[in-house]
């Protein structure tokens, strides 16, 4: 069971993926960028990697797919925009895709075909509750300074950004 719901989330990746390179609409390409980057942290749950599924969620989905619809909205592209683009960009697409096939294909032909089930599998590797015994036990000090810098850094932000009144 956990094999087919991992095809199917697999298959919404890919397809909404394919779907980003293709959109016209650069809207509905950052829409289908976020359901990408949501069916890669439902694989890696899948996977019995919960940390980085949240951490997906979070940092990418959350973080940074915002950023690109606040920048998108502020750009307010047009269509006469678009037909100032040269060919020179898509060539050179085409050009890595084409290599990115090739390697593929050479990855696929150096496989051997022979693969083996490991009977002796740890399921509790990714599980957020060994993370955070390991945050808090044995890298405490290197947790506690990455957070000090952090908090500098968000303080120095603040304070350049801050207008004299």
């Amino acid at each position: 069971m956990d094999q087919i719901l991992f095809f199917i989330v697999a298959f919404i990746a890919i397809a909404s993926a394919v779907y980003f390179v293709f959109a016209r609409n650069p809207l509905y390409a950052i829409l289908s960028l976020i359901v990408t980057m949501f069916s890669i942290a439902g694989m890696y749950i899948l996977l019995n990697a919960q940390f980085l599924g949240i951490v997906q969620i979070i940092v990418y989905t959350g973080a940074i797919m915002v950023l690109f619809l606040y920048i998108l909205m502020m750009l307010n592209l047009n269509k006469e925009d678009e037909s100032k683009k040269g060919s020179l960009p898509k060539f050179i697409g085409i050009i890595s895709v084409c290599i990115l096939f090739v390697g593929m294909l050479g990855a696929y032909r150096g496989l051997s075909g022979k693969t083996t089930v490991a009977d002796n599998i740890d399921h509790s590797v990714g599980l957020t509750k060994n993370l955070g015994g390991l945050l808090f036990n044995e890298y405490v000090l290197p947790f506690e300074l990455a957070s000090i810098l952090i908090l500098a850094g968000i303080v120095g932000a603040v304070l350049i950004g801050k207008k004299d009144l």
